[in-house]
């Protein structure tokens, strides 16, 4: 194999380009070159490379900050690291078809909100960023403008040793269409990962710990969060200003506020997600036209909570387990969650089902006249035990009609659905990141 560094004279690289075309000779084939740790080789390796090459970084430091601009891959072998000595984008890709694989990036400068341990600019379409461990940088990933960018299977580990609002985010989707985020496990940052202004992205089977959110969408359209595992993070999954989703088979479990939480989010699926803890298993907030469907809601302080126009939502299907207040509704309409027959399983329902058919023989009502008192005046909980209360509510029992509206389930269901994310090995799975 000849060196990459062979030829560079500009005098006989148009000797060589001139022969090749008289001879009708193709391409030379791309080359393979090992690059030594230490001082600035690497930077220069990538200077003497032609586009496709293959740069085979040994085991060491290769100093940073570096900047790639044709199509290159860059191989660590194992222990190989590229250390940005914290300053600006560690590694910095204007190019498309770039890999970074195998590779140990860390210590990006936090002067700017863009530093980070990789940056894929504008043009760095079908970038693959893969089985990288990302540490102490500001931002782990950012791919800002990127087309078909794909960031797989790395570890990102935040600065903690920043504030949690200094942070920044573990990956960054920026006006990125196409973009894949997959199978990462991502701690110590402010988000997960955020987008931003983007669209037709996929955010599958990630794990994000010790977050202020898991995962954030703003202005991001027609895209996929499923599968996804958020543990102990101040909220789960915040969908803001997006519309059309598929939010499926994501779990949320011991999260702080939220699980699940929507403003200004429309037309999405939600279905087969699980909430455990916290307090408030989904909150929706002006948010419409979203279905939410075969989901578990278990052990929240309350298991959802809608309001500010949030009444054009069907919840059919769900399992609330174990809430406190199971519905915090805070409107005057009617609303009947149910759909053809069939509504949600609520494990505070004493129902019967004479027929056996599966759905309860009456209807369930989460709220009545005295949780709206409570919710409007606080101080009012301390009447809760009070012959008062007792009466208010054995009037309603008696004449339904008495209920100041809010939300019925008129078909019930006996049995929660089977949601393989609630279940056995299959919660397991999910929390251990598998």
């Amino acid at each position: 194999m000849i060196s990459l560094r062979r030829f560079r004279h500009n005098g006989v690289l148009a000797a060589l380009a001139a022969g090749a075309l008289l001879l009708g000779a193709a391409p030379a084939a791309a080359a393979t070159v090992s690059v030594a740790a230490g001082g600035g080789h690497l930077q220069d390796a990538i200077a003497a490379s032609a586009p496709g090459d293959v740069l085979d970084l040994a085991a060491g430091i290769h100093d940073g900050p570096i900047r790639i601009d044709h199509a290159l891959a860059l191989l660590g072998e194992p222990g190989a690291v590229i250390d940005g000595q914290g300053r600006g984008r560690t590694v910095e890709v204007t190019a498309s078809d770039v890999i970074l694989r195998g590779l140990v990036i860390r210590n990006s400068g936090i002067a700017d909100a863009m530093d980070a341990g990789v940056f894929l600019e504008k043009g760095a379409d079908r970038a693959v960023v893969a089985n990288d461990v990302l540490e102490n940088n500001l931002v782990g990933v950012y791919v800002h403008g990127a087309v078909d960018a794909s960031v797989r299977d790395n570890v990102i580990r935040g600065r903690t040793d920043l504030r949690l609002n200094e942070r920044g985010n573990g990956i960054y989707v920026w006006n990125a269409p196409g973009a894949k985020v997959i199978g990462n496990d991502i701690s110590g940052g402010r988000d997960g990962i955020f987008t931003n202004t983007s669209k037709k992205d996929i955010f599958r089977g990630n794990r994000i710990h010790g977050e202020r959110f898991a995962i954030h969408y703003m202005y991001t359209n027609d895209s996929e969060v499923s599968d996804n595992v958020s543990l102990g993070n101040h909220a789960g999954y915040v969908i803001m200003y997006s519309d059309r989703l598929l939010i499926r088979g994501n779990l949320s479990q011991g999260d702080r506020d939220h699980g699940l939480l929507f403003n200004y989010a429309n037309d999405a699926l939600i279905e087969g997600n699980v909430v455990r803890g916290g307090e408030k298993c989904v909150f929706i907030y002006n948010a419409n036209k979203n279905r939410f469907q075969g989901n578990w809601f278990e052990g929240c302080d309350i298991g959802i909570h809608f309001t500010a126009g949030s009444e054009r939502n069907l919840i059919t299907g769900n399992a609330f387990v174990g809430n406190r207040t199971q519905v915090m509704y805070v409107g005057t309409r009617s609303l009947d969650w149910s759909e053809h027959g069939r509504g949600n399983y609520w494990s505070d329902n004493p129902a019967f089902d004479l027929n056996g058919d599966g759905i309860a023989d009456t209807a369930y009502r989460p709220n009545d006249v005295v949780d709206r008192i409570v919710w409007s005046y606080p101080a009012a909980k301390l009447l809760l035990n009070s012959p008062a209360v007792e009466i208010i509510r054995w009037a309603q029992s008696r004449f339904p009609a008495l209920h100041p509206g809010g939300v019925i389930d008129s078909a019930p269901l006996m049995k929660p659905p089977l949601v393989p994310a609630a279940s056995g090995a299959g919660a397991d799975k999910l929390a251990e990141g598998h």
